[in-house]
């Protein structure tokens, strides 16, 4: 398989555009916003920390696991965070899509509905995948609550899933969307938009 590129996802309100390693440095304030990221595994709130996540993840892209994208709001002419598909099942034609990190400014704006049905697109009907999986933290209620806004069936609970940072064995919510419902959903979506 040829190594896949990261395409650039545009609507009027976001542009999500491939994350590199000159581009991340962008992200270096909102990443240091407190609590950002309290319910990801990652760490990325020092310069550092950011580069290595960013490093790991171009590394995913380069083994074809990962389509890392880098936020831009059109509105506020400004970058806003990070979001990825990834572990990227090529035979099964399962994708995930999380990831998501945006800053404060940003949260609650209509962004992440915009650039979440520009992924949704483009993996169900570019990349023709039959599955999108999305991954939430139990106790991350506001990031579950926008993952069933899209249109997403919570599948199942991960029980003690995943080690986070500070040593706590989290419980993983599984929301999952299936091609033939795209259709709908997308309808749904484009209304919001």
């Amino acid at each position: 398989m040829e190594k896949l590129s990261v395409p650039t996802l545009e609507n009027n309100r976001v542009k999500l555009l491939p994350l590199t390693l000159s581009n991340y440095t962008e992200l270096i304030a909102i990443a240091k916003e407190d609590k950002l990221v309290q319910y990801s595994p990652s760490i990325i709130n020092t310069p550092k920390d950011l580069k290595e996540y960013v490093e790991a993840t171009i590394e995913q892209q380069e083994k074809n696991n990962a389509i890392p994208f880098i936020i831009f709001d059109k509105k506020k002419n400004a970058f806003a965070g990070s979001t990825r598909l990834g572990n990227i099942n090529w035979k099964n034609k399962v994708i995930y899509l999380g990831w998501t990190w945006i800053g404060r400014d940003f949260q609650g704006t209509g962004l992440n509905t915009n650039m979440k049905f520009l992924m949704l697109e483009y993996a169900f009907e570019t990349l023709k995948f039959d599955k999108i999986v999305f991954t939430v933290d139990e106790r991350n209620i506001r990031s579950r609550k926008a993952v069933e806004k899209l249109g997403a069936t919570l599948e199942g609970l991960l029980r003690k899933d995943v080690l986070m940072p500070d040593g706590f064995k989290r419980n993983t919510c599984v929301y999952g969307i299936l091609n033939e419902e795209w259709p709908t959903i997308k309808l749904n979506l484009a209304s919001k938009l």
